[in-house]
């Protein structure tokens, strides 16, 4: 055991443009190597939310923020936090553009969810959890 109690955080702003989607997902592959918690899964999910934030989310001259928490026993947090609170994320299998990239959320996240921001701020987060693999994943 490290010894460690206090969870390690990542948190950056990022444009709301196609750019800042694709830099969220670099980064985030980069932290994660870091913190010796590499995960393609949760590299398929910060692309998906960031994507998400700047297909969906987008204000103008407003940035979407990336943060992820890894606590001691590994579980991985995602979250995207958006400027457009009214567009409530909804996963969709039907034909048709938007909804897809959910699915895969929800499939690769153990838990996902959407809380709003405070009124004097207006947004919200789209959060999706990862637990640590498990010793059988080892």
């Amino acid at each position: 055991m490290n010894g460690s109690t206090e969870p390690k955080r990542f948190t950056l702003l990022l444009s709301s443009t196609s750019r800042g989607a694709r830099l969220a997902r670099l980064l985030a592959e980069r932290q994660l190597a870091e913190w010796k918690r590499e995960s393609a899964e949760a590299e398929h999910v910060v692309a998906e939310l960031a994507a998400n934030a700047v297909r969906h989310g987008r204000a103008p001259g407003r940035d979407f923020r990336l943060t992820l928490t890894l606590d001691p026993a590994r579980t991985l947090r995602i979250e995207v936090a958006d400027a457009r609170p009214d567009r409530v994320p909804r996963t969709r299998v039907a034909e048709g553009e938007g909804g897809r990239g959910l699915v895969i959320v929800a499939a690769f996240a153990d838990r996902w969810g959407v809380t709003s921001g405070d009124a004097a701020v207006p947004h919200k987060v789209v959060w999706a959890e990862l637990d640590a693999p498990g010793p059988e994943s080892a």
